[in-house]
């Protein structure tokens, strides 16, 4: 071991040794050291040292915390916004739907409802849909824009069905059908911005939205223009592949294009205006119909390396590593998300303003917002170029700079946040969490002791959010039949020996799991012989015991409790199955009941009132 080169990655805030999920010590090596010091751009062999030690501070803000939440405990339905299916939709769920849906469930007694990251992807590549890899965390993806809400959409919509009715053939699809979401939407927007460009200068509003977005609103409209015009001539969306004239925001190829394409630039502008509104209306209908909180958002742990935040400001990420995650009990080789980390050294440089405005843009229209991977405000896993994950390391941020960025801007907009603070967890960071009020991310299959036994409801902390399950785990019907398990296995995960292993664990584990129902005194009766082994489990979930099941979650001391859409119906199909590609149909699943319908489920309806009765709301 080089003392030397220890030495010198720790003061760049290289995290040379941390302690894994499952309490064991680890330590990153040599080569992964020398890689990251690379990436950081510094010499290994000689390389001055830094100074991350003294920047290192702990939070001196901390984050709103409304007071329509201290006083009594609320709960609130999450969805994945995609997946809603509607008479009116477009083959995706929109901002109609949500607003629908907001007030769907407000009068159940819901104070929030949730969604998937709807960060901006790539407009010119359909096929590009993850919400977990953003072009950007600045701006909104205009496929979740109504365009029947938009002046003018609905004589649109019904003029191409008319013209060109087999482009509407692939919207009923069981799964969402990206491509032809893209091949209706973007020629109906089109016809509707021709429809009110020449009336544009003259909006108030508009130009307002234009003056506050500034260079970054400017700067991803050129980004999308220059995008679109790259695939239409059979090239790549994303910037890495465009011709090299274009690839440098301030280059002389990208000035010339933006002088000669205004007009398409401000067709990218107005989307992110409609955006916008859309979006606002959303909120301002949530909280019409009685939400304490109204939008839940989600703010993703990073952006696509060739996306348009990395194109417009090139010095923000490293370029030369990409974020992932330590190997762990769930992946033996880690995993690389293929998503570009902030650099430290900018972000301190420019007083975290840039993080500080992806912030601003997602609380301006919401009640609170979840923080995916909030461990990334302390440290994120660096995979260093040409490597795999298991050859990278933990590279850290300030926690106090990182969470007083996120703090003020909470405050501004008294915005609660949650952060997912799920995995390998730094030392310390729970507790600085909770005193700057952000609140943790509680998920009952994880909530045991070290024995297996489920947590009883009075550890839950009430700085927390609680929830069943997540959209990267099973939904809780598939978690009982063990769904998931049986994924693994048919996607070429795991063999027939661990399969059987899992299987066997998650017998044991529904059992335990009826054994604190039990200790709540929630558990029906009709599984008491069960709970002992001296009756068989039910194949399948039973409604009534999926609804104790969710009371207990609702029982813990959390300050919130989230219930997803597809528990609240009993839908076995989980959202994502990370690890997978094509193997399995991420991010494309579709609800299994309508809209309209939805108020009018007896098991939507159900659930509600047992999170009524578990949760009042106090006047």
């Amino acid at each position: 071991m080089s003392e030397s080169l220890e030495t010198l990655a720790d003061s760049h805030g290289i995290q040379i040794r941390y302690t894994s999920e499952m309490g064991e010590p680890k330590r990153i090596d040599e080569a992964a050291q020398a890689a990251l010091l690379r990436a950081l751009h510094v010499d290994p062999d000689g390389g001055e040292a830094g100074r991350f030690a003294a920047e290192e501070q702990k939070p001196s803000l901390a984050c709103a915390l409304p007071e329509a939440l201290t006083s009594s405990r609320a709960w609130g339905v999450t969805c994945q916004l995609y997946s809603l299916r509607s008479d009116r939709n477009l083959g995706i769920g929109d901002f109609e739907d949500l607003a629908r849906l907001a007030e769907t469930a407000a009068p159940t007694g819901a104070a929030f409802v949730g969604v998937n990251p709807m960060h901006a992807l790539f407009l010119s590549d359909a096929g590009r849909y993850s919400p977990y890899s953003p072009s950007t965390r600045r701006f909104i993806n205009p496929f979740y824009l109504a365009i029947d809400t938009i002046e003018g959409g609905e004589a649109a919509i019904a003029a191409l069905r008319e013209t060109n009715p087999a482009l509407f053939e692939g919207l009923g699809d069981e799964l969402v059908n990206y491509e032809a979401v893209g091949a209706v939407k973007v020629p109906l927007l089109r016809t509707l911005y021709a429809q009110a460009k020449d009336g544009l200068g003259r909006d108030e509003s508009f130009r307002a939205f234009l003056e506050r977005g500034g260079d970054a609103l400017r700067g991803f409209a050129l980004f999308e223009a220059i995008s679109e015009s790259v695939r239409s001539e059979g090239g790549s969306a994303g910037w890495h592949n465009w011709p090299e004239d274009l690839r440098d925001r301030n280059g002389e190829g990208a000035r010339t294009f933006e002088a000669g394409h205004e007009d398409a630039i401000r067709f990218h502008v107005w989307l992110q205006y409609l955006c916008d509104r859309q979006l606002a209306e959303a909120q301002r209908r949530a909280k019409a119909a009685g939400m304490r909180i109204g939008l839940y958002l989600d703010f993703a742990v990073g952006v696509s390396p060739d996306g348009a935040e990395t194109w417009a400001d090139p010095a923000l990420t490293v370029r030369e590593a990409r974020v992932g995650s330590p190997p762990d009990m769930f992946n033996s080789d880690g995993q690389d998300w293929g998503l570009a980390p902030l650099s430290p050294k900018a972000l301190a440089e420019r007083q975290y303003a840039p993080l500080s405005a992806a912030y601003a843009g997602l609380m301006e229209h919401a009640g609170a917002i979840r923080i995916d991977h909030a461990m990334g405000l302390a440290r994120l896993w660096w995979i260093p170029e040409g490597e795999r994950s298991a050859g990278g390391g933990y590279v850290r941020y300030p926690l106090g700079a990182m969470v007083d960025a996120l703090a003020r801007v909470s405050q501004d907009t008294n915005c609660l946040v949650v952060g997912e603070d799920l995995g390998t967890v730094p030392e310390g960071f729970r507790e600085a969490m909770a005193d700057s009020h952000i609140l943790s991310y509680k998920v009952l299959y994880f909530e045991r002791w070290k024995d297996g036994l489920f947590k009883a409801t009075s550890e839950y902390p009430t700085t927390s959010l609680a929830c069943i399950s997540t959209h990267d785990l099973a939904t809780l019907s598939g978690w009982w039949h063990g769904s998931d398990v049986r994924l693994r296995s048919e996607t070429g995960r795991q063999n027939a020996a661990a399969t059987e292993r899992d299987l066997n664990e998650r017998d044991r584990d529904r059992r335990t799991l009826l054994a604190a129902l039990r200790h709540e005194n929630l558990l029906p009766p009709d599984y008491g012989a069960a709970t002992h082994g001296e009756a068989e489990l039910p194949a399948r979930l039973p409604f009534d015991l999926a609804v104790a099941i969710h009371r207990f979650g609702a029982r813990t001391h959390s300050m919130l409790f989230a219930v997803q859409v597809e528990d609240m119906i009993g839908s076995e199909k989980q959202p994502n199955l990370p690890g997978t590609t094509d193997e399995y149909p991420n991010w494309r699943i579709r609800s299994d009941i309508r809209l309209e319908d939805l108020a009018g489920d007896e098991r939507f309806q159900a659930m509600a009132r047992a999170m009524r009765d578990e949760r009042p709301e106090t006047p």
